[in-house]
């Protein structure tokens, strides 16, 4: 994209973190914003043009988000797929709410997003559409399965839309890959259903991980501002991938090198 003032986004996740400084930046930018959020408290608090309580991983609200976005600003430009929770414990374990709650949001989120909104980005002179993966889209981590089955998967949907598109299309495609940034991922308990609260037992493993994980991006995850900056720079410079932290390339690279070692699985880096 080479312009924004006046152009219209829509932004998930945009009560916080990342999703709240692209939809801030977005403002600055001159362009009509239109913020998603299940968090009422922090859509009020980010006072975006326009707010829209929506469940990701509902079909009917996001068909709602876009009817509401048309019907106020007659156009959508500029999609950032950004609404992600995180639930830890070994795979065998951990609940089948606790699954579909993962993946109805990380990953469905993200489906319902781009069948929403791709056919009006087609139909506009430019347009770009974002979602965010993470490093764990690039290397599991133990842990967190649906996580990151939730992740691979955003990078493999958001690799087949550019190249169904391709290269001439008016509609420019980005999928992130953050690796410490400071948000309040680590508090996804804070937005858990009453279907999964009821059940979920939280196990040793995820107390520790998520207590972790909240000093880890406290102490040294990267500004979601900063996030925000990457963003458009990719939407200028129609770039695919965001790699937040380039070290994560020489995780990706020793991944390859094991299989084209003798097939082993390789974790980290050069492990």
């Amino acid at each position: 994209m080479n312009r924004f003032e006046g152009r219209v986004a829509v932004i998930t996740g945009a009560a916080s973190g990342m999703g709240a400084a692209v939809a801030k930046r977005c403002a600055a930018e001159g362009m009509h914003v239109v913020a998603a959020d299940i968090d009422e408290d922090g859509l009020a608090a980010l006072g975006a043009e326009h707010a829209v309580l929506c469940d990701v991983a509902s079909a009917v609200d996001m068909q709602r988000l876009r009817d509401e976005t048309m019907d106020r600003f007659g156009a959508v430009h500029f999609v950032y797929l950004n609404a992600g929770v995180v639930v830890a414990g070994p795979v065998d374990q951990l609940s089948l709410e606790a699954w579909e709650w993962t993946l109805g949001v990380d990953l469905w989120g993200v489906i319902h997003g781009v069948r929403t909104f791709l056919p009006i980005l087609r139909s506009q002179d430019e347009a770009h559409i974002f979602a965010t993966s993470s490093t764990c889209g690039l290397q599991a981590a133990p842990g967190i399965g649906p996580y990151n089955v939730a992740k691979f998967g955003v990078i493999a949907l958001m690799e087949t839309v550019a190249h169904e598109l391709g290269p001439s299309s008016t509609v420019g495609v980005t999928v992130l890959t953050p690796g410490a940034v400071d948000t309040r991922i680590a508090y996804s308990d804070r937005s858990m259903p009453d279907r999964l609260r009821a059940v979920h037992q939280p196990s040793a493993i995820e107390t520790g991980f998520v207590a972790r994980s909240r000093a880890l991006l406290a102490e040294h995850g990267m500004a979601p501002s900063a996030v925000a900056d990457l963003v458009f720079e990719a939407a200028r410079e129609r770039r695919f991938w965001i790699v937040t932290h380039p070290a994560w390339i020489d995780v990706v690279d020793n991944r390859v090198a094991g299989m084209r070692a003798n097939g082993e699985l390789r974790a980290g880096f050069g492990g």
